[in-house]
């Protein structure tokens, strides 16, 4: 089977071409500069740069994959959650394309697939789906932070989620408090390398909490009154890089002990993470030893398939109608507020 996926459920563009589980192409278009000045992403700019990229990105993942329209078998694009003018473009375009071609469509939960995400690895990229194992996964991004129990391939529950801000949303808050540029993650990432992460002590929400839930609200709070109280700190860089390593160290401990004591609490012998925060070089550290410790397996996705990416849509797209070839119809309207359950 050879699928074209489409991603449009922020702001970045990505067209993927996908051959029997492996990646023939996958192409980027990130708007991160447009939105830069802004401080987020402003969803207006997100629809029109999706409208402007679309086509070119199209086109290129065809052309790198050395496939022509009139050869794939499938049509698949991300039908949910995400914004709700971005997630137009991809879904109808691809809806639009679909039956042009009298080909199966389906829309794909954009959380879903970055569950199967860790799976995906190698040169050229290629599913590995015969490794699989019944795991507890991380999602963890600047939107959203989930702990997932997947029992088998394409079945699944969610054990816990965000109560309010997510993890790379405190991230990219603290970071604008601190004066850098978003998304401020990154700059956090690569200024905490250098830092102490002891060196101030700030909060572990919901850390010894028994629900799987999450909550960084309150640690991005912590950071406001603390840098009010300290108005002088930022105009030392060591005390920046220290600040920075300490509000990673918090955010970090509360994900990797939540997710590595679900798994010990569910029995299961395998942990997973993806999303954007998991590029960051901290937490695959700390998940990687804790793991370790613990005895458990770990898959962690590959960087350039933890932001948003069509490479893991069409995956997860090709898996779906393997078991159910005639798809969904191709009719199915967006779905911004799509829950993964």
């Amino acid at each position: 089977m050879t699928l074209l996926a489409f991603e449009t459920s922020c702001d970045e563009t990505s067209v993927a071409v996908v051959r029997s589980g492996k990646v023939l192409s996958s192409v980027v278009s990130s708007q991160i500069k447009l939105h830069e000045e802004y401080g987020g992403v402003v969803p207006e700019l997100a629809v029109r740069e999706h409208l402007r990229n679309l086509l070119p990105v199209a086109h290129a993942a065809l052309r790198e994959a050395g496939v022509s329209p009139g050869h794939l078998d499938a049509i698949a694009a991300t039908q949910g959650p995400g914004l709700p003018g971005a997630l137009m473009v991809g879904l109808k375009a691809g809806q639009g394309m679909a039956f042009a071609l009298r080909k199966p469509f389906i829309g794909v939960h954009h959380h879903e697939a970055h569950l199967y995400s860790p799976w995906i690895s190698g040169t050229p990229p290629r599913a590995g789906f015969d490794r699989f194992q019944p795991n507890v996964s991380l999602i963890v991004s600047g939107g959203h932070t989930l702990l997932v129990h997947v029992a088998a391939e394409l079945q699944h529950r969610v054990l816990g989620s965000t109560m309010d801000d997510a993890a790379g949303e405190c991230f990219d808050k603290a970071g604008k408090l601190m004066g850098l540029a978003y998304p401020a993650g990154p700059e956090i990432d690569r200024l905490a390398e250098q830092g102490n992460p002891g060196a101030f002590d700030f909060p572990r929400p919901l850390l010894n909490d028994a629900s799987d839930d999450f909550s960084f609200s309150g640690l991005k709070t912590s950071v406001r009154y603390f840098l009010r109280d300290h108005p002088g700190l930022l105009e030392s860089p060591q005390q920046i890089r220290d600040l920075c390593a300490s509000i990673q160290a918090a955010i970090v401990e509360v994900l990797v002990t939540k997710t590595v004591r679900a798994a010990k609490r569910l029995g299961v012998r395998c942990v997973t993470a993806s999303g954007g925060v998991t590029c960051n070089r901290t937490l695959r550290r700390e998940l990687a030893g804790a793991c370790a410790r613990t005895g458990l397996s770990l898959h962690l996705a590959e960087q350039s398939l933890c932001t948003d990416n069509a490479a893991m849509v069409g995956i997860l797209a090709e898996r779906k109608l393997i078991r159910h070839p005639e798809g969904d119809g191709g009719d199915d309207d967006i779905q911004p507020g799509w829950e993964l359950e």
